[in-house]
């Protein structure tokens, strides 16, 4: 019929994901992540800094954990946000490389994301944003590389003085700050004690024992660990040795019925006196065998009875069974011996020898001592405290010390802290942006408003009026960017403070790492225009209910 329109076909729906799926998908799934990458960042905000607050975190097992650390305190969050879990993943790499920075990771990529946030809502490609990012990072980093400061190791005296600055300068924002200079002494001498072209922080022992003072905690030139379980008889061993060969086993030294690990038929009284003869003779010969190599300290994983103790004691040898594998590992490194998993066949290579060995007393507890291993230098700190969170977080601050002394040994250039270093970057980043054409002029520019978050924060933190200090540091890096390069906020004086005479100090590698981090965890997440979420499995064990079974198992019906 001429007149009348035709009808639309109807287009056959095509599904490609499954019923249930979640979609997102375009600019509001852009601002979705940035959003939540945000409140990641407001989480954590206020650690950073000598004027931190602490986070009081429970975990789902009713596990108290109180801290300041970023790398921590990000773990400990159950994000649930896919690109959120970018930033644990940041402070995390933080962490493992370098030890320190964690905090300043993750606010400054969450301070790119929301200086870029307004770009992405007004429909500048997320590729030209990336494109800008990824040049200023480069910009920055070869300006830290420029104005570094290297270090003199010719000076003994003055490279340690510069290490002792580093650790400091890492404890500030830490639980143990009010205590940094007993602490930066054991730290330089903990990681000096090293082999120095390794430097394997495993080698550092860290031994937690709750009472007394933090000033009570002591550096061990050694092996040290808690003494284990012992039998009938250990009393009678001798505690202290010069120059003794050790023993590491992974055998258990102990008499066991075969009654109870075997079913044996008899007939006759002395057949079976001939099956408790062999049971005794077994374990003789693996003592006789462990006495014969001269040994006088035997180690092992599995249990030492009280029958094996007893012997051991009659000729003058230390034993400890059940001592933990990660102490085990840290004594055959150290020594040279290595873990027999059998008795026979032990010769003069499979042990390992020390200067002296002792059992000693250490607050509430007896700790076995290992000191002048020739194999691998080592040692031990052994903190005290009160509370175990307090230990825990005393720890934590340790390690990130320790690694920032080690990158300080390895990479031999420093930056100041306290804001400094970034707020020349963020000079230098401006007054190159104003030479380039386009749109990267602005995401540089906003890379280079990004960077004032760390002193900003350190402000806000302290309860120093903000806009005040950083309009002050804006114009005094301007005036004259050689003179007044390494300018910050003075936390302590509450001014702004050529940081570098104050000698608040970072090893350059701290930076560079961070910024690195940041700059490919932004790019990362404006990289991604859709999350596609499957919906969670239906099946019975994901949900916690049991399968149901056959036979009695069953639930009989009309009944």
């Amino acid at each position: 019929m001429a007149g009348r329109g035709q009808m639309p076909m109807m287009q056959p729906q095509v599904i490609v994901l499954k019923e249930g799926t979640d979609t997102s998908q375009g600019v509001p799934q852009l601002l979705s992540n940035i959003s939540a990458c945000q409140a990641i960042c407001d989480t954590i905000r206020t650690t950073l800094g000598p004027r931190g607050m602490d986070k009081l975190i429970v975990d789902s097992q009713g596990r108290v954990t109180i801290s300041n650390d970023g790398a921590t305190i990000m773990k400990l969050l159950d994000v649930v946000q896919p690109a959120a879990r970018t930033l644990v993943d940041i402070a995390r790499a933080q962490d493992a490389e370098v030890g320190d920075g964690t905090t300043s990771v993750v606010l400054l990529a969450g301070e790119l994301l929301k200086e870029v946030k307004d770009y992405v809502d007004e429909g500048v490609s997320s590729q030209i944003i990336i494109k800008g990012f990824r040049r200023a990072a480069d910009l920055a980093i070869n300006h830290i590389k420029e104005i570094a400061v290297d270090t003199d190791r010719s000076d003994k005296a003055k490279f340690r003085d510069l290490l002792e600055k580093c650790a400091a300068t890492s404890m500030n924002s830490k639980l143990i700050g009010s205590q940094k200079e007993f602490f930066t002494k054991m730290v330089v001498d903990a990681v000096m004690r090293l082999d120095q072209d390794e430097l394997n922080e495993d080698m550092i022992g860290i031994k937690k024992i709750p009472g007394g003072a933090m000033q009570d905690s002591i550096l061990v030139d050694g092996v040290a660990f808690k003494k284990s379980f012992s039998y009938a008889g250990f009393e009678q061993q001798p505690k202290s040795f010069d120059s003794p060969k050790i023993v590491c086993l992974n055998v258990e030294l102990e008499l066991k019925a075969e009654k109870d690990n075997a079913e044996v038929r008899v007939d006759k009284v002395s057949e079976y006196q001939a099956i408790v003869d062999a049971e005794w003779k077994i374990i003789f010969d693996k003592l006789e065998s462990i006495v014969a190599t001269g040994a006088k300290v035997v180690l092992s994983r599995l249990p030492i009875g009280d029958l094996a103790t007893q012997y051991f004691a009659d000729r003058n040898i230390f034993c400890a069974g059940r001592v933990s594998k990660d102490d085990l590992d840290r004594v055959c490194e150290a020594t040279g011996c290595r873990v027999q998993s059998t008795t026979t066949d032990l010769t003069a290579k499979h042990l390992g020898v020390c200067e002296r060995f002792e059992e000693r007393q250490i607050g509430g507890q007896r700790f076995n001592v290992f000191k002048g291993c020739p194999e691998a230098k080592t040692c031990t700190i052994i903190l005290r405290g009160g509370a175990e969170q307090f230990i825990d977080e005393v720890e934590r601050s340790l390690h990130d010390s320790i690694m920032v002394v080690r990158r300080a040994v390895k990479n031999q250039t420093v930056v100041a802290g306290g804001g400094a270093i970034e707020m020349e970057l963020s000079r230098y980043l401006r007054e190159t942006a104003r030479k380039i054409e386009g749109k990267q002029q602005l995401i540089i520019t906003a890379v280079a408003k990004a960077l004032e978050v760390i002193p900003r924060q350190l402000c806000e933190n302290a309860g120093f009026d903000t806009t005040d200090f950083i309009t002050q540091l804006r114009a005094w890096h301007a005036q004259d960017p050689k003179l007044y390069r390494w300018y910050g906020v003075d936390i302590e004086e509450e001014k702004v403070d050529n940081l570098f005479k104050k000698f608040v100090w970072e090893p350059a590698l701290v930076k560079t790492n961070a910024i690195s981090s940041a700059i490919e965890a932004a790019c990362l997440i404006l990289s991604v225009d859709e999350t596609v979420t499957s919906q969670k499995s239906q099946d019975p064990m994901a949900a916690g209910q049991p399968m149901p079974g056959r036979g009695r198992g069953m639930p009989m019906g009309g009944r």
